[in-house]
């Protein structure tokens, strides 16, 4: 699932890197970012990495997608 939401972003002029890291409790987070030339930039954590990209696709404006 993440890698279609990631080819839709990709397919709609986005640049897409994500990331884990162990937050102050010792838990596993993903901070997914996407971002475009034109300066928008969105980034989002969650606790699991398919979440992460749902929310990231859940913030970025439906008008970025022209499929």
């Amino acid at each position: 699932m993440e890698g279609r939401i990631a080819d839709n972003l990709k397919k709609a002029g986005w640049s897409l890197g994500y990331v884990s890291a162990i937050d102050s409790s010792g838990r596993t987070i993903w901070i997914a970012d996407a971002h475009r030339d034109d300066g928008q930039r969105f980034v989002v954590h969650a606790d699991k990495k398919l979440t992460a990209f749902v929310e990231l696709e859940a913030v970025i404006p439906s008008r970025s997608f022209s499929f």
